[in-house]
């Protein structure tokens, strides 16, 4: 009984032996393809991790950069300045009462942007406009009146965008303007050489002037703050509708460009409130 034990022994021992290189092997491999598949999934998530970071920067980047380059264009505006003042004393002249719905002003316009001033715009701006009025009394004189409103100067615009090609301007122009009264009067009679340097040198000697021309200007300091918006047709072409005020302070009156004018009422001047346009070409 002895001799078989030790003998089934031996066969089981011979047998394990037999199997225990093959069944190491297997561990092996088994443990080769698990490395293999973790070196994968480790590639994978480092791949994903990378790209989102790469599509997340930091900081972020700005949904639209600064504004660079610059504009020019035409810049029309309707100008409600007060004429029934300036009436007052047009009337009682036996003049033609210009009209009270304002003025309209044509303009010429633009800026570069400031660089280190992100969306800050400095430039130039020009407008003038004038009304008129024409009487003719019983006796045959002719009355004219023409009026005209200018201004320009320097331009500080800050540009925020709202949306694409789509900006909400806000600014201000500071310089100079003028408020000018060119009056005319026509006695339809005819006009000679003679008879011009004869009144020239003696008035009155050829009888009264065929016509008189007096113009009374007054300068001022003038302050535009302004709100307007513009909106980019094409990438190089803008148009732009807005709101402005036009103050005018520190008058300075002559008459024919010339000489002093004493005594002009302060409600003499070109301020009033505007509706501004534009049509521009540049970067937008």
């Amino acid at each position: 009984m002895q001799v078989v034990m030790d003998k089934q022994r031996l066969n089981l021992t011979a047998v394990l032996s037999n199997l225990g290189p093959q069944h190491s092997l297997h561990i092996t491999h088994r443990r080769k393809i698990m490395k293999r598949v973790l070196f994968a999934l480790s590639t994978i998530v480092f791949a994903v991790h990378f790209s989102v970071a790469q599509e997340e920067p930091i900081p972020p980047k700005r949904s639209k950069a600064a504004k660079i380059g610059g504009l020019f264009g035409y810049t029309p505006g309707w100008l409600f300045v007060d004429t029934k003042a300036i009436n007052e004393y047009i009337v009682p002249a036996k003049g033609a009462a210009l009209k009270e719905s304002g003025v309209y002003l044509n303009g010429i316009g633009g800026g570069l942007y400031v660089m280190f001033v992100p969306n800050l715009r400095v430039g130039g701006l020009g407008m003038s406009g004038k009304s008129t009025s024409t009487s003719l009394d019983g006796f045959g004189v002719r009355r004219d009146v023409e009026m005209e409103v200018s201004f320009g100067g320097v331009t500080l615009d800050h540009v925020v965008p709202l949306m694409e090609r789509f900006d909400l301007v806000g600014g201000v122009t500071v310089g100079g303007g003028s408020l000018s009264l060119t009056l005319r009067q026509d006695y339809g009679r005819p006009l000679s050489w003679n008879g011009e340097w004869a009144n020239f040198g003696n008035p009155g000697s050829a009888g009264p002037p065929a016509n008189v021309t007096r113009k009374l200007s007054g300068s001022f300091f003038v302050v535009v703050p302004s709100v307007s918006f513009e909106y980019a047709i094409l990438g190089w072409v803008a148009v732009r509708l807005g709101v402005s005020y036009v103050g005018m302070v520190s008058p300075s009156w002559s008459v024919d460009d010339k000489y002093e004018l004493l005594g002009v009422p302060s409600k003499m001047s070109g301020r009033g409130f505007m509706i501004n346009g534009g049509l521009f070409v540049g970067t937008f």
